[in-house]
């Protein structure tokens, strides 16, 4: 027959220590909803009290507007979204581009890597609005294409100015590999593009996801600048409905449909770096 597994009782100190640990948790969870409601509060009744806060509601907060404006804000949201894909794809290649022939040690890729550190130098000093409008007025003018749509011109902007980021995160995060990994491989009899292929860049992605997370929110935004193009975008249609109901309130639909869409990722983001801060501290490999 089976011995039976020896019980072991919780000492009494533990059991004291456990009972602490539920009292402060209580506490601390008792403590954040009083807060959270305090500063709610203080939050309405200085608005409630505020001379000018029904001028302000009606233009800003208008629920007519709100309502009447929605669908064509929402419209002209899927335009970003479009635009968001496509530069997203284009940026993840373009990107990984430039920091695979920076990190290159070959000599025949070196006018490359001049090149590459030139373009991302210049892009990141270059306001993102500024690109546009040398990309949107600037091909055009140049008569060779014929006639490109905005949102092509507008995904053609986002995706360059966008690659010089990008490509210096994941340069910075195959950098920070350990040179023995890349040993390793190469004793193992891989080449140097297989060893950048299936050794270099998983383990970069790993440790540099949650940066890679901040561009694309800020991706997200920068989208929104098409519409000074001329762009039918969720911006514009907002800046369409306030010139035709002199009410602002479509800029706030506009803002909460682009947090809307930003809100899963932001909490992806926190959720991955929270994961990756705890296994670095408990040990594991990342």
């Amino acid at each position: 027959m089976k011995e039976s597994e020896p019980v072991f009782e919780v000492s009494s100190v533990e059991q004291e220590r456990q009972a602490f640990r539920a009292r402060q948790g209580r506490r601390s969870v008792l403590i954040s909803i009083a807060s959270t409601f305090v500063l709610a509060a203080a939050i309405v009744l200085t608005l409630h009290f505020a001379p000018g806060w029904p001028r302000v509601q009606q233009t800003f907060f208008s629920p007519e507007y709100f309502v009447q404006s929605f669908p064509y804000v929402l419209d002209g949201l899927w335009l970003n979204v479009r635009v968001l894909i496509y530069s997203l794809i284009g940026t993840a290649i373009f990107g990984t581009l430039l920091a695979v022939v920076r990190i290159s040690k070959s000599p025949v890729l070196f006018p490359l890597r001049i090149l590459a550190q030139a373009y991302t130098t210049i892009m990141r000093g270059i306001p993102m609005l500024v690109v546009l409008y040398i990309i949107g007025f600037g091909i055009p003018g140049l008569e060779i294409f014929g006639r490109i749509p905005i949102a092509v011109l507008g995904t053609i902007a986002v995706t360059m100015s966008y690659s010089a980021y990008i490509a210096e995160v994941l340069r910075a995060g195959f950098q920070d590999v350990s040179p023995q990994q890349r040993a390793s491989a190469r004793s193992l009899g891989l080449t140097s593009g297989q060893t950048v292929r299936l050794i270099i860049i998983p383990q970069a992605l790993r440790k540099i996801a949650p940066a890679l997370m901040n561009d694309f929110i800020a991706m997200q935004k920068d989208v929104g600048l098409i519409s000074t193009l001329g762009a039918i975008d969720a911006v514009r249609a907002a800046q369409v409905q306030v010139a035709l109901t002199f009410n602002f309130t479509p800029y706030i639909v506009a803002s909460i449909l682009f947090i809307l869409m930003s809100v899963p990722f932001i909490i992806l983001n926190d959720w991955y770096t929270a994961k990756l801060r705890e296994r670095e501290q408990s040990g594991g490999m990342v």
